[in-house]
């Protein structure tokens, strides 16, 4: 059974007390400092539009060593080609929206709801959620946001409109953490996707450890632009 968690207070349940499933608690609503509280220990929303705030704390936990990004021959080509360009954080609003509006298969709406969206541009102003933006020319085809905390990278969504736009958006953004001394990008749910670029599971209590020690850890500030 699900905690309920009051508007009035942030507070959540110890993420090992979350079902197999990884459900964890419910709340009526989600607010910036909810959010901020929660990623520290693992715990992130995931609900449907008509629903109340479901959070969640998966485990196995699928997850992303920057040393260990994997660029396959394919894409390294791409890259070269400089046929695409990558920026950061210049267009937050229209990342978020695009992985809102995506279609994916055998999915029929989506998780990213008005109230979470519009929570997470917030926190974009505040200087805690980024986005890194593909772009072919003037048309954004691709791109990556999610929330960064000490040193760590909270992976939240992608989208790509054209083939490897956002592989490419992935890979220039982990490189990018890894240049700035950050130690793991929480992937969230293992995909196929996210195998192929080197993510991997790891324990719930692996995890635990790295949240742990992230509590810790400096939170550099730093222009999140791309040389």
């Amino acid at each position: 059974m699900p905690f309920f968690i009051s508007h009035r207070k942030d507070v959540f349940p110890h993420p090992f007390l979350a079902d197999d499933d990884g459900l964890l608690a419910i709340s009526e609503s989600v607010s910036c400092d909810q959010i901020l509280l929660s990623y520290q220990f693992g715990i992130f929303p995931w609900s449907n539009e008509d629903e109340p705030v479901l959070w969640w704390s998966l485990h196995p936990r699928c997850v992303l060593y920057p040393d260990k990004i994997r660029v396959s021959k394919s894409m390294g080509a791409l890259m070269r080609k400089n046929k695409y360009q990558c920026t950061l954080d210049t267009s937050f609003e229209q990342v978020i929206d695009a992985c809102q509006n995506v279609k994916r298969n055998g999915q029929d709406g989506t998780w990213i709801t008005s109230s979470l969206k519009s929570t997470f541009i917030d926190l974009h102003h505040q200087g805690h959620a980024h986005s890194i933006e593909v772009w072919d020319s003037d048309e954004l085809i691709g791109g990556v946001y999610g929330l960064a905390i000490g040193k760590i990278f909270f992976g939240e969504s992608m989208f790509s409109k054209k083939t490897n736009a956002s592989k490419l958006g992935f890979i220039n953004l982990v490189k990018f953490l890894k240049e700035k001394g950050f130690e793991l990008f929480d992937c969230q749910q293992e995909t196929e996707h996210l195998k192929s670029l080197g993510a991997e599971l790891i324990s719930k209590e692996k995890f635990m450890i790295a949240l742990r020690n992230n509590i810790f850890a400096s939170c550099n500030k730093f222009s999140w632009k791309l040389d």
